[in-house]
């Protein structure tokens, strides 16, 4: 049996979801918060011109954008792509049209400019 299950999410169950504020223009559902060592399995969604600061990876993270299109200093990231950000890494993100994000953090990351 699953820890966590959500269904439809390529096809906008997403929609359906509780989200709560994260950062300024974004809100997060959390599939599977962070627990000891355990990593943490959450929904972003960014609304048109939200940004998250420069960080630092502190552990793999994994994105799979579902809606939209999410950008960062490498590019953008349409619906349907993969961006892997190995640990150390660092870049700041934001969306211009919105976007919906199923992210998958190794470890919380560490801001390093901005709003904290």
């Amino acid at each position: 049996m699953p820890d966590a299950m959500r269904e439809n999410l390529t096809s906008g169950g997403w929609k359906e979801l509780d989200f709560r504020p994260f950062r300024d223009g974004v809100t997060i559902h959390w599939i599977r918060p962070f627990d000891d060592d355990q990593p943490g399995v959450a929904l972003l969604k960014y609304d048109a011109g939200a940004s998250v600061p420069l960080h630092r990876h502190e552990g793999l993270e994994t994105i799979f954008v579902l809606d939209g299109s999410q950008s960062d200093e490498a590019g953008d990231y349409g619906t349907g792509s993969l961006v892997v950000n190995a640990t150390g890494t660092e870049h700041s993100v934001w969306s211009e049209t919105g976007c919906v994000v199923l992210i998958q953090w190794d470890r919380p990351v560490t801001i390093l400019e901005g709003n904290l």
